[in-house]
């Protein structure tokens, strides 16, 4: 994705560059007598974690008024659009949450939002995160958010006991083994293969797919500018991602995520494709969580073909341009960059720190296994386009399109096609 986002719009950078300022640090930092934080955490873990941060900056600063701005809703879709309004009407929070990497683009090229260079430079960051995950979130040379935590999207849900009735050894380790898997379920078990949900989730499916096919670096290579999406091993992928959406369920578009995780704990369907966050709700007691037990009712896989690559996503946290109370805002991205204010949200959030140096013993259960995949020697990072890393918004779009169109025709080709006019497309 560096490469991708330091060929990218250097002309229409230039005036937004020119205006931002000291870029996130120096010795004018502005009004720190309150700081309003505008994000859509309000669920539960989320809520908890972000409160237990709350107070942990509260203490460190106890003349800081703090104003929670969250708003509810859709994975941050009804925030964003309130937020959007704000922005536009330059009535901006002091910071505001986003996905680190591609889904920030607008607001930087709008000059809507600093460089925190120097603010990395001030505070260590630099050494403190994984130097992959600092190139991927790089844009132009600098850097325009502060991520709090970690996500993994490449992750296999599966019941135990629908893959022994199938005569199936484990979790597949490729496409090809995953295929072969989920005919084996369909064949022998009669339960549902793959449990799908709302059409995201569909795009979600596209992601893995394409990493597990395609592996990490030919992956990464299709968000840079002129990728080709039209080759032979994209067409592959494709057509193998055709296949795999043909063993779920034709109702599947009815219900959400939630539904679809379900299903594997429920003993419904052998195998879900879903980020890390379903281990919470799989886990979690009532009401909000489902009580099962890790071992018996599910266990978990990188998604098939891509062990030993972390596909990741990351919340995060920005200096808007004109925020109010500048010096508040400056002090709130010490906390959520900071090893306490880390290790106090992400075990209640169901995330891993983005720091490397966090307390490992906070981290149990899923969270162990994630904690230390993400912290391995040696392991790749991939950029989920559909959760803003590598995708634009206009792209992010544009692919949610094709695939939707997929759904109702089944056309490889199209798809095809679709996905290499959204990369043409993407203003990246």
């Amino acid at each position: 994705m560096r490469g991708r986002w330091k060929a990218a719009a250097a002309a229409a950078l230039s005036g937004v560059l020119a205006l931002s300022g000291c870029g996130g640090g120096g010795k004018e930092t502005g009004d720190a007598s309150k700081v309003e934080v505008f994000s859509w955490w309000t669920g539960p873990g989320e809520a908890d974690g972000l409160a237990a941060m709350v107070a942990d900056f509260k203490k460190k600063n106890p003349g800081v008024e703090f104003v929670n701005a969250a708003i509810a809703g859709g994975s941050g879709t009804q925030a964003q659009a309130v937020l959007a309004s704000r922005l536009q009407n330059r009535k901006p929070p002091d910071s505001f949450q986003g996905h680190a990497g591609a889904e920030l683009l607008d607001y930087i090229k709008a000059g809507q939002i600093e460089p925190l260079d120097s603010f990395y430079d001030e505070n260590g960051l630099r050494s403190a995160y994984p130097q992959q995950l600092l190139q991927q979130i790089t844009y132009q040379g600098k850097i325009y958010s502060v991520p709090v935590n970690i996500h993994r999207s490449n992750m296999l849900w599966y019941n135990p006991k629908i893959l022994k009735e199938a005569g199936i050894a484990g979790p597949p380790a490729s496409i090809a083994d995953f295929i072969a898997a989920l005919k084996a379920v369909k064949d022998k078990t009669g339960k549902v293969p793959l449990s799908l949900g709302a059409q995201w989730t569909a795009d979600h499916l596209l992601e893995n797919v394409l990493l597990g096919d395609l592996g990490t670096d030919a992956y990464n290579a299709l968000w840079r500018p002129g990728a080709d999406w039209n080759g032979p091993a994209v067409t592959k992928a494709l057509h193998d991602f055709a296949t795999i959406v043909g063993y779920t369920t034709a109702e599947a578009a009815s219900t959400d995520w939630q539904g679809a995780a379900k299903a594997v704990v429920d003993g419904e369907a052998a195998f879900n494709i879903m980020g890390d966050w379903a281990y919470g709700y799989f886990t979690g007691g009532a009401p909000n969580g489902l009580g099962k037990k890790l071992g018996t009712d599910f266990k978990y896989a990188p998604s098939p073909g891509t062990d030993g690559t972390y596909m990741w996503l990351s919340d995060s946290f920005t200096l808007p341009k004109g925020a109010p109370h500048r010096g508040g805002s400056l002090l709130w991205l010490k906390e959520v960059s900071s090893k306490e204010g880390q290790d106090l949200f992400n075990p209640k959030k169901g995330s891993v720190p983005a720091r490397k140096d966090a307390d490992k013993s906070l981290y149990t259960g899923y969270l162990e296994y994630a904690f230390n995949e993400w912290n391995k020697p040696g392991v790749k990072l991939a950029g989920s386009f559909w959760h803003g890393v590598s995708a634009s918004k206009r792209q992010h779009t544009d692919i949610d399109t094709a695939v939707g169109l997929f759904l109702q025709s089944r056309d490889v080709g199209k798809l095809q096609a679709g996905l290499a006019e959204a990369a043409k497309n993407s203003g990246q």
